[in-house]
């Protein structure tokens, strides 16, 4: 659900920008994430953190690209919200009792320490990664593709990711479970 939740300020974006342009659409975006973030607060009582950077980013980077009409500003959105969140998950690797992944998810995994710091390094290659595509996509690619590239490329890389992360867990963890056989009963 909070997948979905997550891009649907992208489906009003990518609505918007093929019914007019770049600039209705980041001024559609920079209404709609606030209101989505509001509402969901009010549901659940709880501030998503990412969602809330992500708002205030557009809020910020739409206003210039708004102000200076200029889209590189909003481009860069998706690209800064990447790369903090990687910074994020790379220190909580060394501050803190646990790394973030281990926070989300060792209610769904038993994992050894090495091996949480292990997925949460994973995480922090793919948002670096991801936050470099955008931007090699941004610049070297006509604004639509970018913009198509945006919901359908993302979210694609997104799901890719989910894939190989469950693969890479089912393995550890059946790794993990196996009897050691070097030993004598």
């Amino acid at each position: 659900m909070q997948l979905f939740i997550d891009y649907l300020p992208i489906l009003f974006f990518f609505g918007a920008y093929f019914y007019e342009d770049i600039y209705f659409a980041t001024a559609v975006l920079m209404v709609i994430m606030p209101i989505i973030m509001v509402v969901q607060w009010l549901i659940t009582r709880k501030l998503n953190r990412i969602y809330a950077a992500s708002t205030v980013l557009v809020l910020v980077l739409g206003s210039a690209t708004l102000f200076l009409r200029n889209p590189s500003f909003l481009y860069w959105k998706p690209t800064v919200l990447n790369w903090a969140i990687a910074v994020a998950f790379l220190g909580s690797q060394f501050i803190g009792a646990k790394p973030f992944v281990q926070r989300m998810m060792e209610s769904a995994a038993e994992l050894g320490a090495d091996q949480w710091r292990r997925l949460n390094t994973i995480w922090v290659i793919f948002f670096c990664v991801v936050g470099g595509i955008n931007l090699y996509v941004a610049y070297n690619f006509s604004e639509p593709t970018w913009v198509k590239f945006k919901l359908f490329g993302m979210l694609g890389l997104t799901l890719l990711f989910v894939v190989v992360q469950t693969i890479w867990l089912t393995l550890t963890i059946n790794k993990n479970e196996a009897p050691d056989t070097n030993t004598e009963s």
